[in-house]
């Protein structure tokens, strides 16, 4: 009542009201002052974001350079294709050579973008080259008399070791013994094995297999029935050569078309695609020279 009378009661309600005003503030500007600390941490993420990728895009503009630039002005000394004793003699001087400890490098290079730094160090400016012939397998020596690249058909596992001479092994580029190699087509099937180093013919055939659809007839989808069942009967034989013709000793290599090979991948140590013609014979002849054929590129 007193409050009434001297004014007071007004007093309070509005000295309440400004509390709550004061409070709805001071949330209102904690809430602020949040937002503002995350709005600094999120800026920062980005700028360290940002730093990254440019220093990514510097990475690489750097790597196109070299791979452009370096490629423009250098280029191999020599190449040549190399099978049979050919083949042989040069892998015989290459295990001749003897350095000291250390002195000389073998390295696989698995691809372009896998080479080893002890190749990028040795070879130096031209590292390039050896990139351009990856997948291979990288020579050189702590004094530059050898530089050379070989390409073979059996790429061993990936590794790079300095040590006082070239680590090689004959079956990465030549067949032994236990080779089997077998041609495959979605037609023709043709197997051999090598006997010191030649190959020699075992058996093979060529099935009936529809290779165009004639004007007419079958509709295209019921062709295309027709000629999927004559290649699945086609390598179902084959399949079955190979069960009579393998051993458990066999390192069977499979040679043929892209589109059949995957049919063949887990009971090959290698599969490979090949360009070969003719009867069963002379195409498997084709197609095993064609895989055993290393490639030199003199760096």
């Amino acid at each position: 009542m007193l409050d009434e009378l001297l004014g007071r009661a007004e007093l309070k309600e509005r000295i309440a009201e400004l509390e709550d005003e004061r409070d709805a503030l001071a949330g209102r500007l904690e809430g602020e002052s949040d937002r503002r600390k995350e709005a600094v941490r999120a800026r920062q993420e980005a700028e360290a974001e940002l730093n990254r990728l440019e220093d990514r895009i510097t990475e690489l503009e750097d790597r196109v350079e070299r791979l452009s630039g370096d490629d423009d002005e250098l280029d191999f000394r020599g190449t040549e294709d190399l099978r049979g004793e050919r083949l042989r003699e040069v892998l015989r001087r290459l295990e001749s050579v003897s350095t000291g400890p250390e002195g000389a490098l073998t390295a696989t290079v698995p691809d372009e973008q896998s080479v080893p730094s002890s190749v990028e160090r040795a070879f130096d400016d031209r590292a390039s080259l050896v990139r351009r012939a990856a997948p291979c397998v990288a020579f050189t020596d702590d004094a530059g008399l050898v530089s050379v690249v070989l390409s073979p058909p059996r790429l061993p596992e990936s590794f790079d070791e300095w040590s006082d001479g070239f680590d090689l092994e004959s079956e990465w580029f030549l067949p032994d013994a236990e080779t089997v190699v077998a041609l495959v087509r979605a037609d023709l099937f043709a197997l051999g094995r090598y006997d010191d180093g030649t190959l020699v013919y075992e058996t093979g055939f060529e099935s009936d297999v529809k290779s165009a659809h004639s004007k007419g007839g079958f509709s295209q989808r019921r062709f295309e029935r027709i000629r999927d069942g004559q290649i699945d009967d086609h390598l179902d034989e084959c399949h079955d050569v190979l069960d009579e013709s393998l051993d458990a000793d066999s390192d069977l290599v499979v040679l043929g078309e892209r589109t059949v090979l995957g049919e063949f991948r887990d009971r090959a140590s290698l599969t490979a695609t090949v360009d070969a013609s003719g009867d069963p014979e002379a195409a498997l002849r084709e197609a095993s020279r064609e895989f055993w054929t290393t490639r030199l590129y003199r760096i």
